[in-house]
């Protein structure tokens, strides 16, 4: 295939010839701290030229530069130092000019921790209606006004360069889960092609950028995504195209691979997936950071994360019930309010009630990442695995 406009050394290890620039960030550094004695779960840090993280961590979503029903502040203050924001939507409104005009999205959006920019890559498979894949890029309609665009790696490196994002994503194709041997055989080949040109497009070296590794639920081509993308050399790795449409065992058996094939001494980023279960069981694999939809979605549909199991706050029977939320959480929410007051909200469809119930379960999060910090660090992971299985099966 056609290698564009990447330059930098030949390997042949069977697989396609990459050609591999090894220009890494000069702002953005992963440490890896300790590992979980006989097993995989990790301790690290992230730092980059605004912050510092602790991994594992969770990152919330700010797909248009902004939390659900969250502001920036309510996050810093629960402990958040990164969240994900997405360059397609960003780039289409309020448009890349408007916000690098006005400082950055950083300033933009009034946040000053560090900000990861997804590349557009998922909008490839949810807009496959109305969008078309060539060797090039993909051209495709807008969803807010029907206009056409056209994103390329260059065009998606040079967007999120100009929102001034700290880790950025490669422009990678994630096919959807059913998709043929053939057909996912070609996307694994394009991902590549893709990541190289993105990284030959970075112009800002103080940015990291991440390659995707894809291939569906086939392990050969996750193994030879993963291969070729560590040839090309990355600031660290993220694992695309799961948790959409495949099984559980499928998720978490090619998340196993795919940590299993990539340096330890870089960051592993499992990408979408968040049920605070899945969360543990991949820190068990070795990952090391999580972005999802799952605390803010919920929290606006009536669901709340508890140390006893779910609740769902809409339920009659708290119609009644004057006990806090959560009686072993300690955020505003809980120490303030009733699980009858907020399902009385809830129903009325106060706006007051998405910005509780979405700070509880943020808090919630935010709690976990650091229980399964400080399990590692203490030797009782796998005590903390079980503790929370046992809660998630209450009600």
């Amino acid at each position: 295939m056609d290698s564009g406009k990447i330059s930098g050394d030949l390997r042949d290890e069977g697989r396609a010839r990459i050609l591999i620039p090894q220009r890494l960030s000069t702002m953005y550094q992963f440490r890896l701290i300790e590992k979980e004695k006989g097993g995989s779960a990790r301790l690290g840090e992230i730092r980059t030229s605004r912050e510092t993280i602790e991994t594992p961590a969770f990152m919330p979503v700010a797909t248009q530069g902004a939390g659900k029903a969250i502001t920036p502040l309510d996050l810093r203050r629960l402990g958040f130092r990164v969240l994900i924001a997405n360059a397609y939507h960003l780039y289409l409104r309020p448009g890349t000019d408007i916000i690098s005009s006005l400082g950055g999205l950083h300033r933009y959006m009034s946040w000053d921790g560090a900000v990861v920019t997804d590349s557009g890559g998922y909008q490839v498979l949810s807009l496959a209606k109305s969008r078309k894949i060539t060797e090039d890029g993909v051209s495709f309609r807008s969803h807010i006004d029907g206009s056409e665009h056209f994103f390329s790696p260059e065009v998606s490196i040079a967007v999120q360069e100009d929102l001034g994002s700290d880790v950025m994503m490669c422009f990678d194709e994630c096919p959807a889960h059913d998709s043929p041997y053939g057909y996912m055989e070609k996307s694994v080949s394009l991902t590549t092609r893709w990541a190289g040109l993105c990284k030959e497009a970075r112009r800002d070296p103080s940015r990291a950028l991440f390659g995707i590794v894809q291939g569906g639920v086939y392990e050969d081509l996750r193994a030879r995504s993963a291969g070729e993308l560590v040839d090309i050399g990355f600031d660290g790795y993220s694992i695309g195209g799961l948790g959409v449409g495949e099984s559980s065992g499928a998720t978490f058996e090619i998340t196993e691979l795919c940590a299993g094939l990539l340096p330890e001494d870089r960051l592993r980023y499992l990408m979408g997936i968040g049920n605070p279960s899945d969360i543990v069981r991949a820190v068990a694999l070795g990952v090391d950071l999580f972005d999802c939809v799952i605390p803010t979605r919920n929290a606006r549909n009536g669901t709340l994360f508890t140390s006893r199991g779910k609740v769902v706050i809409k339920n009659s029977r708290y119609a009644y019930d004057s006990s806090a939320l959560d009686e072993d959480c300690g955020c505003y929410t809980c120490e303030n309010f009733s699980r009858s007051y907020l399902r009385h909200i809830f129903m009325a469809g106060e706006i007051l009630s998405l910005q509780l119930l979405t700070l509880h379960n943020l808090y919630y999060y935010s709690e976990l990442m650091r229980r399964i910090r400080e399990s590692i660090k203490t030797g009782t992971f796998r005590q903390l695995c079980s503790e929370l299985s046992d809660a998630e099966e209450e009600q």
